[in-house]
């Protein structure tokens, strides 16, 4: 049984670990759609210099009586959002410009619509990297609907355009009556979003009250579902530690709570030294990964899959007193890891103070979060009686670690989702295939390392355990298509929002129209929770009334502009949502939780 099991493995590992693209790309032939409507690239420049701007332009042509839209539907028009995907190279940066005015074009059923036909071209800035000498590819994906009178279909041609970079830019003489009737500025003269380094309204607290907020705040974690997993393990350990003496429960505690306070300091001293943001290390899809396949491990563990011994596990339910200390305090760390991206409520002033204090008073900002995320399990070994008096070891603690393994699973299913937002088409398949090979590995040690096996089936369990977690591993780790940047509209719980950028709050101040920013990211529980606000019909229609204009900043991956925004507003952490009032030079900065009566009492001073 064992050989046919371990030839059928090797067969799955081969194909596991086997040769693929790193972007899983495939060239198709080009669809009846992209016929309709072609793609191509053109420059203001013939040559760009390292770290000056020029435009670029996406040119459309349309077949005659076909039509796309515009990059924000009109509320009456029914019909799909253009959006552009570019790709480029390393350390080059791309920013939409505004996009001419759509126009009335025959749409189908004998109506009309607002939209682009005939030829059409879609502005972007490009702000190259390098040195002179250098030559660099731009490609861009246009993923649009293509209409004429009678039918629609999705269209989604491509265009490339090769850059190369010198001393000096030069100007190309053949695109300047292009560019020159654009309507947007050039590229050298786009103003800059204006945010102020303060907000006025924002009331004034001591250093006393943002240690008091830092501490709520760190006890806040505690409940939020990518922290109370952990917690959720180390109660399994607890209630094993009952009965035992109250020196060693006070030692678990203490320990747990070094541990903490170990992963906060050296966390915050990268924020503080490498001006990053709070919640940074979730901006890296690798990183995220790694947690899904730590959470994955010890979930199949908890719900009987296999068994391994105390001393692998510090964090699992069968500490044993000789290795429990160090398991406590390696508890303390993943505690803080899987913490840090839950900007909770009391927790984002907390977070925003502290980045603009002094190492020693932004440090102990970072030890009082320490202390509030450890409180509980502290308190319970400080008081032993609270560990007495639960229910002693017995045949139901099989079935409530079982129960508990589905914490985690719900955990590795937030930290997917998650990835979602960093990793797109195929290579996102590839990765939750690789979490598939992971626990198959842990399916074979659960199942033949067993201790009254024999040991030659033993070391083979063990061995395909081994390329059966680091073959999954390598073949699901994430493929993320590097300068890819996604720009247009999208609806969201009833509502259009508008990709953010500093250029695209200046526009829209600059046109003395109210604009509404929600800073937010995947790996945000709170972002999330806030969603649930946008959804009620009494807002969208206050919305619709006032002609605000809503920006989505999606801070799911790393963007030094929003990193630099929110750090102007005063802040260092999602979620973050900020009203601009025509007339007015200062934004409203909502609280970080929000509500329908919040947020619509700022809509109301508009």
């Amino acid at each position: 049984m064992l050989q046919t099991v371990s030839r059928l493995l090797f067969f799955c590992l081969l194909l596991a670990t086997s040769q693929r693209p790193a972007s899983a790309q495939f060239n198709l032939t080009p669809n009846a759609a992209t016929a309709k409507v072609t793609a191509s690239l053109v420059s203001e420049v013939k040559a760009a210099a390292p770290g000056e701007s020029f435009r670029i332009a996406v040119k459309l042509e349309h077949q005659p009586h076909w039509h796309t839209y515009g990059k924000v539907l009109p509320a009456d028009v029914i019909g799909k959002p253009t959006t552009l995907k570019w790709t480029l190279p390393e350390g080059w940066t791309v920013e939409e410009l505004p996009w001419p005015d759509t126009h009335e074009v025959p749409s189908t059923d004998g109506k009309t619509s607002q939209g682009y036909d005939g030829t059409v071209y879609l502005p972007a800035k490009i702000t190259p990297n390098g040195k002179s000498g250098n030559v660099g590819e731009i490609s861009v994906k246009v993923d649009a609907l293509v209409c004429d009178p009678q039918n629609c279909m999705p269209a989604k041609p491509e265009a490339k355009l090769t850059v190369a970079l010198a001393d000096k830019a030069e100007a190309d003489p053949a695109m300047a009556e292009v560019f020159g009737q654009m309507t947007s500025a050039p590229a050298s003269g786009i103003a800059e979003a204006k945010t102020p380094a303060t907000v006025a309204k924002a009331p004034e607290r001591s250093f006393a009250g943002y240690l008091l907020f830092a501490f709520v705040g760190g006890l806040i974690l505690n409940v939020m579902p990518c922290v109370f997993p952990v917690l959720g393990i180390k109660i399994m350990s607890v209630v094993q530690q009952a009965g035992e003496d109250k020196r060693q429960v006070l030692m678990h505690g203490l320990a747990y709570t070094f541990g903490v306070l170990i992963c906060f300091w050296a966390l915050g001293g990268l924020v503080i030294s490498l001006g990053k943001a709070w919640g940074f290390q979730l901006q890296s899809p690798g990183f995220v990964y790694g947690l899904c396949a730590f959470f994955l491990i010890f979930g199949l563990n908890m719900a009987g899959l296999f068994e391994i011994g105390a001393s692998a596990v510090g964090v699992g339910a069968d500490l044993q007193a000789k290795q429990g200390v160090s398991g406590s305090f390696f508890s303390g760390l993943l505690a803080t890891i899987v913490a840090t991206p839950c900007s909770a409520p009391f927790l984002g002033p907390a977070l925003g103070y502290a980045v603009t204090l002094p190492a020693v008073q932004a440090l102990l900002m970072f030890t009082m979060i320490g202390l509030g995320l450890a409180s509980p399990f502290l308190i319970l070994s400080l008081f032993p009686k609270l560990v007495s008096s639960l229910p002693r070891p017995g045949a139901w603690m099989e079935s409530f670690k079982q129960g508990m393994s589905f914490l985690l699973f719900g955990t590795v299913a937030f930290l997917a989702w998650v990835l979602t937002g960093m990793v797109e088409g195929q290579p996102m398949l590839f990765t939750l295939f690789g979490l598939v090979i992971v626990a198959l590995g842990c399916w074979i040690y659960g199942r033949w390392s067993l201790p009254h096996k024999p040991q030659r089936t033993r070391i083979i369990a063990v061995l395909l355990t081994l390329l059966c977690v680091g073959g999954g591993l390598a073949f699901g780790w994430p493929q993320v298509e590097k300068g890819a940047v996604s720009g247009g509209s999208h609806v969201e719980g009833g509502l259009t929002w508008e990709a953010w950028s500093p250029e695209k709050v200046a526009e829209l101040r600059a046109a003395n129209k109210a604009v509404y920013i929600d800073y937010t990211a995947k790996w945000c529980f709170t972002c999330q929770v806030n969603k649930r606000v946008y959804k009620d019909a009494a807002l969208q229609k206050l919305i619709a009334d006032k002609k605000v204009v809503l920006l989505k900043a999606d801070w799911t991956n790393e963007d030094p502009r929003i990193t630099k925004a929110l750090s102007d507003l005063g802040k260092a952490a999602v979620p973050v949502n900020v009203l601009y009032t025509p007339g007015k030079e200062e934004p409203m900065i909502l609280p970080e939780l929000l509500s329908v009566d919040n947020v619509s009492t700022a809509l109301q001073g508009l």
